[in-house]
């Protein structure tokens, strides 16, 4: 730097006011770096000047407006993630496209989620076609996936009211993709419970509970009409899956057929994604167990009796497909059917009693009535002997199955003394619930195995079940609401 430019940096430095010309002094700064100066801009020091107050003032200013807008850049990333930045909006809409488009995605969300495990009957039986495990072995995979979906589902639903539903949901989405793209390169027995039950359970489990609770945050009077929308996509599942794996199976094998299957729910869940909004700002959430519960006598006489009937129902739907093919005859392609239409006969089933039970006989009594046809239902299983009367006896329980499905979590709230601990009081039952499905199915494999593949034996299983069960669902109500029959509850 030439003895002229020096005194001329020296005068502005001293009048920090100045400019010259057209640049500042921060010019000269830069200059003066490229020349190998040492221009520390918190402490400049030529020929032992000291910077003036008001340039270190600039200095502070220009550092702390960067600072700012480092903080608004997170604060914007951070508003987007959580729900932070959303004030109290008030009731619920309870209708208009926002809302219903919560109800389009929720629908996609258990198509992918519940509507995956409820086609499990069409891979238990290709299973146990080419793998040389016992049929109790491979009801694991289903079992696991349908128990972890309850059990995660308990925790992640927390996330909701915290307000990281966009996050949770996106890891939850990617784990079960993972899942079931790794399940189209599976070989062995392992790599299918990993995949399928592991992979796909834990996914699942981690989504659709925070979606499920967000949709109800849309609708007040009609909560139950939009929820019963809602589950259909569980029985929409169990229809779509089948499909595609009975025609796509034998044209271009298990891999690509379970890939699809992947692009499916690939677009689905990316419009799940996209289109779902939280209405409500965080809010803090209760304990994970209340104690006190666990001596609220109705409450757990009906979470057991819940134990009881969760198993029968997913013994049926493992292998209603298998003893088709097993007894009856029917080929894997034909037997598929079976899967098909017990889910497909859901659809109506589950919107209908719950608006019986809102308008007419409560939920409590529609539930013992759905539950003891379907104790008879079990039980007429033993005499279907031809293929047009296993189709006859699909239908009638596939109907009064997708009932029970869509009132036990209804029922679960009914015993709530205090609104506010509802969710409390469902997680907790669904972490109970869920074990208890995790051993139906493989139960009912080890009974089959034990008898010699006499389907008999599980039968009669899964309806003495069904009659326990029904029992102390039956006596919780009366400790509850009393013994008197016409008591709307």
């Amino acid at each position: 730097m030439s003895a002229e430019d020096r005194d001329l940096l020296k005068y502005y430095i001293a009048t920090p006011d100045v400019t010259m010309g057209s640049e500042k002094i921060e010019d000269e700064e830069v200059k003066a770096m490229s020349i190998g100066e040492n221009t520390d801009t918190a402490s400049i020091n030529v020929d032992g000047i000291q910077p003036t107050t008001q340039h270190q003032d600039a200095v502070g200013n220009c550092l702390s407006k960067t600072s700012s807008k480092c903080s608004n850049v997170l604060a914007r990333v951070t508003s987007r993630l959580t729900t932070r930045s959303i004030i109290d909006p008030g009731p619920p809409p309870d209708g208009g496209i926002v809302a219903w488009t919560q109800v389009l995605c929720a629908w996609f969300a258990i198509l992918n989620s519940w509507g995956f495990v409820n086609s499990f009957g069409a891979f238990q039986a290709y299973y146990e076609s080419i793998l040389p495990e016992p049929a109790s072995a491979i009801s694991w995979i289903g079992s696991i996936q349908a128990c972890l979906m309850f059990a995660v589902g308990m925790f992640s639903g927390r996330a909701l009211d915290r307000g990281w539903f966009r996050p949770t949901v996106a890891v939850g989405i990617a784990i079960q993709l993972l899942g079931i793209f790794a399940l189209s390169w599976a070989k062995t027995y392992w790599q299918f419970l990993l995949t399928q039950g592991l992979c796909t359970g834990i996914g699942g489990g981690i989504f659709f509970v925070p979606i499920m609770g967000l949709c109800s945050t849309y609708f007040s009077k009609k909560r139950g009409m939009a929820l019963g929308i809602v589950t259909c996509g569980n029985s929409a599942g169990g229809i779509i899956y089948p499909v595609i794996v009975r025609q796509l199976l034998p044209k271009i094998g298990f891999g690509w057929t379970v890939r699809i299957l992947g692009f499916i729910n690939v677009a689905s869940l990316a419009i799940v994604l996209a289109f779902m909004k939280p209405r409500l700002p965080p809010r803090k959430s209760g304990p994970l167990i209340e104690w006190v519960a666990l001596r609220d006598r109705p409450y757990c006489l009906h979470v057991l009796g819940m134990c009881f009937l969760m198993p029968p129902i997913y013994c049926v739907f493992y292998y209603i497909a298998s003893y088709a093919r097993d007894t009856l005859s029917m080929p894997y392609t034909a037997s598929l059917n079976l899967v098909i239409i017990l889910n497909g006969v859901g659809l109506p089933a589950r919107i209908l009693p719950g608006f019986l039970a809102d308008r007419y006989l409560g939920v409590l009594n529609t539930l013992t009535i759905c539950l003891f046809f379907n104790i008879l239902i079990l039980f007429t299983w033993l005499s279907v002997s031809s293929i047009p009367r296993y189709y006859a006896w699909t239908v009638v329980y596939g109907m009064f199955a997708a009932a029970f499905q869509s009132l036990f979590p209804t029922t679960i709230a009914a015993y709530s003394p205090d609104i506010a601990k509802t969710g409390t009081r469902l997680g907790m039952a669904f972490g109970v619930i869920g074990l208890s499905a995790l051993v139906g199915g493989p139960i009912a494999g080890a009974l089959l195995k034990a008898s010699g593949g006499d389907y008999r034996v599980p039968i009669c299983w899964a309806g003495a079940s069904t009659v326990v069960g029904t029992g102390l669902c039956v006596s919780a109500r009366c400790l509850k609401f009393g013994w008197k029959v016409w008591v709307r509850c």
